[in-house]
């Protein structure tokens, strides 16, 4: 049942054993975000999924009202329901279209949503299923309520960008207004009798500083933008709630039944090589004894005695694995005597504290004991600890298990790791694993299970 922490702690973990630098991995920039903001890739995409939006949404949203007012007018001839239908259908293609660029412009991972689901085929039913798909609606939905958004998002983003940068190059072209235009400089006010242009040195400099705020503003204003367009996008054209919910159970029910299969072939795999070997093994013995009782007894009284302490062996082996399967302690006195049990057998000291009024179902209590089990063995195998804790309490709808312990560190959950198996393990329960290990200690790893009476 033991579970390494990736290779082990201290083996191939750690940042710097990776070989990347600090803080998981981030490349270090000389300059703050705020002056460097400007010139990223990621501001250009920004802004130019900003600018996309516009003729994007006018398509979109005078399909979207073309196609339902059509559909909705003609409801009273049958042709209504098929141009519904084909309006709606669009819709959803144009919702592919919003989902790619986001993807693209704004690192945005939306999922697709949920397919038709068509009982039948034929027209009929594709028709019905479009109309009766709540994924149609919501993409109808996005069509009308982005238009309005787009334009206002274009409109403060091109601004404040061109005002920005025309301000902050004002220097290089001021020439142009006495050169061109007739004029001293750029007319910051003017009436009949007086006119303030933007001619001296002075002033220049400060429109230049001016158009520099701006310009370091711009992103962070872009930026606040699409979050608008990233709740619209994840909101109504990703799946619903319920499919992701179902999309989730049906993956915990995978590993669920992995999990069990895998325990299965543990067992079975440790009764054959195991108690099972040891226990022909004795009976082979046993007959050779009983073959040389008459004959010779004092080797026959010898085969006896080494028989008896295979038959000690295997006891104890089958003891062991009845204790991996659902120990009794567990099932008699509950979670604070099995994790003390668990405790006295690791290589190094352990203080163990259970804070519960009640005990949780025997599902929920099984699984947690078996994954401060399974964190101790590794404390024993790889921590090279002097000492460890373990804490079990609860938060209103949450049991919370912490085992901390001062080792080297480096344990990561990352992926084909033991640690990634028992974040699978809890997940499919509705659980959380956090482990933070840096590198030369502590490793604190925190799990969350949902807590359920009897």
């Amino acid at each position: 049942m033991a579970t390494e922490y990736g290779q082990g702690y201290g083996h191939g973990l750690g940042y710097a054993e990776r070989g990347l630098p600090e803080h998981g991995g981030k490349r270090r920039h000389r300059l703050p975000a705020g002056l460097r903001a400007p010139f990223e890739a990621r501001s250009w995409r920004e802004f130019g999924y900003v600018l996309l939006s516009l003729p994007i949404s006018i398509v979109l949203f005078v399909y979207a009202v073309t196609m339902v007012s059509l559909g909705a007018g003609l409801l009273v001839t049958f042709l209504g329901i098929p141009v519904l239908a084909a309006g709606l259908a669009g819709c959803r293609g144009f919702g592919a279209l919003e989902r790619a660029r986001a993807r693209a412009l704004l690192d945005l991972e939306v999922a697709d949503p949920e397919p038709l689901r068509m009982r039948r085929r034929g027209f009929m039913a594709w028709m019905g299923a479009v109309l009766k798909s709540g994924t149609s609606w919501r993409t109808l939905l996005y069509a009308v309520l982005h238009f309005p958004w787009a334009v206002f998002s274009f409109v403060v983003a091109l601004n404040v960008w061109a005002y920005g940068w025309a301000l902050l190059t004002y220097p290089l072209w001021f020439w142009v207004f006495p050169v061109w235009a007739g004029q001293d400089g750029l007319q910051l006010y003017g009436d009949e009798t007086h006119h303030i242009y933007l001619d001296n040195p002075f002033e220049i400099t400060v429109t230049a500083l001016v158009g520099l705020l701006f310009t370091l503003a711009t992103p962070w204003i872009v930026r606040a933008l699409t979050m608008v367009d990233r709740l619209l996008v994840h909101g109504l054209l990703g799946p619903s709630r319920l499919a992701t919910r179902v999309v989730e159970l049906e993956s915990d029910r995978g590993v669920v039944v992995d999990t069990a299969a895998a325990d299965l072939r543990r067992i079975e795999r440790d009764l054959h090589d195991g108690a099972q070997a040891r226990l022909v093994a004795l009976a082979m013995d046993l007959g050779l004894a009983k073959e040389k009782l008459a004959e010779d007894p004092q080797s026959a009284a010898r085969m006896v005695d080494e028989a008896h302490g295979e038959v000690k062996t295997a006891l104890q082996e089958l003891r062991d694995l009845a204790r991996g399967i659902h120990p009794a302690v567990l099932t008699d006195r509950g979670l604070d005597a099995a994790l003390s049990a668990v405790a006295s057998r690791c290589t190094v000291p352990v203080e163990v504290q259970v804070d519960l009024d009640e005990r949780p179902v025997p599902a929920i209590e099984g699984i947690a004991y078996f994954t401060v089990s399974e964190l101790l063995q590794n404390i024993s195998k790889h921590a090279r600890a002097t000492w460890a804790a373990v804490d079990v309490w609860r938060v209103e709808n949450r049991l919370m298990l912490q085992v901390v312990d001062n080792g080297v560190g480096g344990a990561a959950a990352s992926g084909g790791s033991g640690l990634a198996g028992l974040t699978e393990r809890l997940d499919a329960v509705d659980g959380i694993l956090v482990v933070d290990s840096p590198v030369g200690g502590p490793t604190r790893v925190t799990a969350e299970l949902p807590w359920r009476t009897v």
